[in-house]
Protein backbone atom coordinates (compact mmCIF):
# COMPACT_ATOMS: atom_id res chain seq x y z
CA UNK A 1 0.00 0.00 0.00
CA UNK A 2 2.90 2.73 0.28
CA UNK A 3 4.17 2.63 -3.00
CA UNK A 4 0.30 3.03 -4.32
CA UNK A 5 -0.17 6.27 -1.68
CA UNK A 6 3.93 6.99 -3.22
CA UNK A 7 2.44 7.24 -6.61
CA UNK A 8 -0.52 8.45 -5.69
CA UNK A 9 0.79 11.70 -3.94
CA UNK A 10 3.18 12.47 -6.18
CA UNK A 11 0.55 12.49 -9.29
CA UNK A 12 -1.76 13.67 -7.22
CA UNK A 13 0.62 17.23 -6.35
CA UNK A 14 -1.03 20.04 -8.01
CA UNK A 15 1.76 21.24 -10.19
CA UNK A 16 2.70 17.85 -11.38
CA UNK A 17 -1.44 17.96 -12.17
CA UNK A 18 -0.60 21.29 -14.44
CA UNK A 19 2.28 20.20 -15.77
CA UNK A 20 0.61 17.16 -17.12
CA UNK A 21 -2.20 19.44 -18.12
CA UNK A 22 -0.36 21.86 -20.01
CA UNK A 23 1.41 18.87 -22.30
CA UNK A 24 -1.19 17.97 -23.19
CA UNK A 25 -0.66 19.74 -26.91
CA UNK A 26 1.99 18.69 -27.45
CA UNK A 27 6.19 18.99 -26.17
CA UNK A 28 7.36 22.05 -24.91
CA UNK A 29 10.29 24.39 -24.12
CA UNK A 30 11.43 24.88 -20.69
CA UNK A 31 10.74 28.37 -20.91
CA UNK A 32 6.85 27.14 -22.63
CA UNK A 33 5.81 25.86 -19.91
CA UNK A 34 6.98 27.97 -16.88
CA UNK A 35 4.97 30.37 -18.91
CA UNK A 36 2.09 28.26 -19.34
CA UNK A 37 1.72 26.86 -15.62
CA UNK A 38 1.00 29.91 -13.51
CA UNK A 39 2.74 30.83 -10.43
CA UNK A 40 5.15 27.92 -10.61
CA UNK A 41 8.89 28.88 -9.56
CA UNK A 42 11.48 27.49 -11.34
CA UNK A 43 13.30 25.16 -9.01
CA UNK A 44 9.59 23.66 -8.30
CA UNK A 45 9.04 23.55 -12.15
CA UNK A 46 12.40 21.83 -12.21
CA UNK A 47 11.24 19.59 -9.50
CA UNK A 48 8.27 18.25 -10.76
CA UNK A 49 9.78 17.41 -14.37
CA UNK A 50 12.91 15.86 -12.52
CA UNK A 51 9.84 13.54 -10.98
CA UNK A 52 7.50 13.00 -13.51
CA UNK A 53 10.44 11.94 -15.93
CA UNK A 54 11.39 9.68 -13.32
CA UNK A 55 8.35 8.11 -13.19
CA UNK A 56 7.92 7.84 -16.67
CA UNK A 57 5.22 10.08 -17.43
CA UNK A 58 6.70 12.99 -19.23
CA UNK A 59 10.14 12.35 -21.03
CA UNK A 60 13.17 14.87 -22.23
CA UNK A 61 14.19 14.96 -25.13
CA UNK A 62 17.35 17.26 -25.92
CA UNK A 63 18.39 18.55 -29.27
CA UNK A 64 22.33 18.83 -30.60
CA UNK A 65 21.82 22.58 -31.76
CA UNK A 66 23.53 25.96 -30.73
CA UNK A 67 22.05 26.97 -28.39
CA UNK A 68 21.02 23.79 -26.64
CA UNK A 69 17.11 22.92 -27.32
CA UNK A 70 15.42 20.47 -24.40
CA UNK A 71 11.83 19.49 -25.05
CA UNK A 72 9.28 17.98 -22.45
CA UNK A 73 6.51 15.92 -23.64
CA UNK A 74 4.25 13.11 -22.10
CA UNK A 75 4.74 9.32 -22.36
CA UNK A 76 2.23 7.07 -23.34
CA UNK A 77 1.78 6.42 -19.73
CA UNK A 78 1.53 10.02 -19.36
CA UNK A 79 -1.01 10.25 -22.07
CA UNK A 80 -3.14 7.67 -20.08
CA UNK A 81 -2.97 9.71 -16.73
CA UNK A 82 -3.98 12.80 -18.66
CA UNK A 83 -7.23 12.08 -19.19
CA UNK A 84 -7.71 11.44 -15.35
CA UNK A 85 -6.21 14.41 -15.36
CA UNK A 86 -8.49 16.33 -17.12
CA UNK A 87 -11.74 15.02 -15.71
CA UNK A 88 -10.52 16.37 -12.22
CA UNK A 89 -9.30 19.97 -13.45
CA UNK A 90 -12.91 19.89 -15.31
CA UNK A 91 -14.23 18.99 -12.41
CA UNK A 92 -12.48 21.51 -10.27
CA UNK A 93 -13.19 24.33 -12.30
CA UNK A 94 -17.11 23.49 -12.42
CA UNK A 95 -17.07 23.36 -8.67
CA UNK A 96 -14.19 26.02 -7.70
CA UNK A 97 -17.10 28.89 -7.06
CA UNK A 98 -18.69 26.39 -4.92
CA UNK A 99 -16.40 24.91 -2.73
CA UNK A 100 -14.95 28.46 -2.46
CA UNK A 101 -18.10 29.63 -1.07
CA UNK A 102 -18.64 26.72 1.42
CA UNK A 103 -15.24 27.54 2.82
CA UNK A 104 -15.70 30.93 3.71
CA UNK A 105 -19.63 30.91 4.50
CA UNK A 106 -19.67 32.28 8.16
CA UNK A 107 -21.88 29.80 10.07
CA UNK A 108 -23.88 31.00 12.54
CA UNK A 109 -23.68 29.24 16.75
CA UNK A 110 -26.21 26.79 16.52
CA UNK A 111 -29.28 27.56 19.09
CA UNK A 112 -28.40 24.41 21.16
CA UNK A 113 -25.04 25.97 21.56
CA UNK A 114 -26.08 29.40 22.38
CA UNK A 115 -29.02 27.67 25.10
CA UNK A 116 -26.23 26.36 27.64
Amino acid sequence: MGSIRQVLDRVGDKWSLLVIAVLESGPLRYTDLQRAVTGISQRMLTLTLRQLGQDGLVSRTSYPEVPPRVEYALTPMGRGLLEIVTALIEWASEHHDEIHLNRTRVTEPSTSARSR
